[in-house]
């Protein structure tokens, strides 16, 4: 049975009508959660993009549910990323090492082979694991997080360390 017309999101005036009624709500929502550093406003307009590009997918009665959801993992991620600059600005480094020049270059190949394997992950593969391993959050708090079972969690992270395995196995 074909979707009603006034029900396609893909249509421009109800897309329009979507980001006129839930833009400002979805920034304040996103701003009284996370902060002004994080870019709110280019976390909405991001989950607008995404609701446009899966407009065929969704129902206009799920809209809603969709940009929150959608911008709130954005922020999450974003300040998931934050913490881990801000970790690795905190590290000095050494002036000198016991290591051979050969096992420095090597333990550099090997982190840029572990950023791009990560970076390869699917986003929610990613954002669990990440929780998981740079924040040290357990798998019930990041199922409370995402708002998905902890078998899921489990799933997602399992998935991603077997993917990251192979990843840097091939490289």
């Amino acid at each position: 049975m074909p979707k009603p017309l006034h029900d396609n999101i893909c249509d421009e005036t109800l897309f329009t009508s979507i980001f006129e009624k839930h833009a400002k709500n979805l920034h304040n929502f996103l701003h009284y959660k996370f902060g002004e550093q994080l870019n709110p406003k280019d976390k909405v307009q991001e989950a607008f993009i995404k609701l446009w590009q899966n407009c065929g997918k969704i129902p206009s009665n799920k809209a809603k549910s969709f940009l929150f959801t959608t911008a709130n993992n954005l922020m999450l991620n974003e300040a998931a990323h934050q913490k881990v600059v801000l970790k690795h600005q905190q590290i000095k480094p050494k002036h000198y090492t016991n290591e051979s020049p050969d096992f420095v270059m090597e333990e550099q190949e090997y982190l840029q082979k572990l950023e791009k394997a990560i970076a390869n992950l699917t986003e929610a593969q990613r954002t669990a694991f990440l929780l998981n391993r740079v924040e040290g959050k357990r798998f019930k708090e990041i199922a409370e997080l995402l708002d998905i079972s902890v078998k899921a969690v489990e799933k997602r992270i399992y998935g991603a360390l077997k993917k990251l395995r192979e990843d840097i196995k091939e490289l």
